[in-house]
């Protein structure tokens, strides 16, 4: 495995308004205009920032996400963004959550580890479109039907969606999803995303099952506006595909395009501290049913490990960023920054890798 080779760092400045943002940005996105697309896990919005002049974006914009689907009013927990062929798409974790203790009263703090909560707003896969560098909830370049872009989001059901509904018959999630495991406890949760098309690949930071990490694939078609259905694409007409990985005991942080290969970004599960490495895979968009990759198929391979600074700096965004005349630079945005990464409350430093 190489070494990470840090190119430079990007500074990424917001409003003064948003200082409480910058401890919890979940993921980011690139469009081609150049800018910035940076969503956090605590919030209802999407945060837009264009390029100032090198290594600087700034000119913040805030989008609230209700405006242009429905939502409900607890957290999205947004995990995962990528852009595809006009669209911003965008994941929640589809996670439970267990009540952290306080430390105030025992009584109550084990009263609080007893609850597990579901958020609606958590089981949320959604794209909008995105104009010359504006989130619209339509779009039409003309009369025809193929040429209209529209705000969408995966079917929902009263309390989830139609893809938990589906996977909790399956045989690998099912018993996990029945048991409620929150997210932290490896339970089932999404934190990778990306598009190609009308295929989504979301990656999963739990479950790891005795030490593989797992990428599902969808195949997504709006069946009337504003509603997306999953179609048949798994083996025996399942609506998913599930491809499990051999990282090292470490599950998926987030995903990111690499030509027709994915880049995946590789982390603890639960609340662990550990290492945080890039892994690139090949193929996957060739495979017709489920698979298994091991690092020594050659398909699956370590590219470098990312610094680790215990209790900061979480590695939970990718995009490809050119820079210094290099066409595919890596940008790392961090959850939890570490104080020498913030200037001030406002602005934070995102990482520029050079890709091996």
């Amino acid at each position: 495995m190489s070494e990470s080779f840090l190119l430079a760092r990007a500074l990424l400045q917001f409003d003064k308004k948003a200082d409480d943002l910058l401890g919890d940005i979940s993921a980011v996105a690139r469009t081609p205009d150049g800018s910035l697309w940076v969503a956090s896990d605590e919030r209802l919005g999407i945060e837009r920032l264009s390029s100032i002049e090198p290594l600087l974006f700034g000119n913040h914009q805030h989008y609230h996400i209700g405006d242009f689907i429905e939502l409900f009013d607890d957290e999205i927990d947004i995990e995962g963004m990528d852009y595809s062929e006009g669209y911003l798409w965008l994941v929640g974790s589809h996670s439970t959550k267990r009540k952290k203790p306080k430390g105030k009263k025992e009584e109550k703090d084990l009263e609080r580890l007893l609850e597990v909560k579901h958020e609606r707003n958590r089981y949320l896969l959604a794209r909008i479109p995105v104009v010359n560098g504006k989130l619209l909830k339509s779009y039409a370049s003309s009369d025809r039907a193929e040429d209209r872009l529209t705000a969408a989001c995966l079917e929902k059901t009263e309390t989830e969606n139609i893809l938990m509904e589906a996977l909790a018959k399956d045989p690998h999630f099912g018993k996990i999803i029945a048991s409620d495991l929150p997210s932290k406890e490896n339970g089932f949760d999404i934190e990778g995303l990306v598009v190609r098309g009308n295929r989504i690949f979301l990656g999963l930071r739990g479950p790891v099952l005795r030490g593989w990490a797992i990428i599902l694939e969808l195949k997504v078609e709006e069946t009337q506006p504003g509603i997306l259905t999953l179609a048949a694409i798994g083996e025996d007409e399942l609506p998913y595909k599930k491809h499990f990985l051999e990282l090292d005991g470490l599950g998926v942080r987030e995903l990111c395009w690499h030509g027709d290969n994915l880049l995946i970004l590789a982390g603890p599960t639960m609340v662990l501290e550990g290492a945080m490495k890039i892994f690139e895979l090949q193929e996957i968009l060739e495979c017709s049913g489920n698979s298994l990759c091991w690092q020594e198929s050659g398909r699956l391979k370590a590219l470098f490990n990312l610094p680790v600074a215990t209790g900061a700096d979480r590695a939970e965004g990718l995009t490809l960023f050119p820079h210094l005349g290099k066409s595919e630079g890596l940008m790392v945005v961090y959850d939890s920054p570490h104080p020498n990464r913030m200037p001030n409350s406002h602005k934070v430093y995102a990482d520029l890798f050079r890709l091996p």
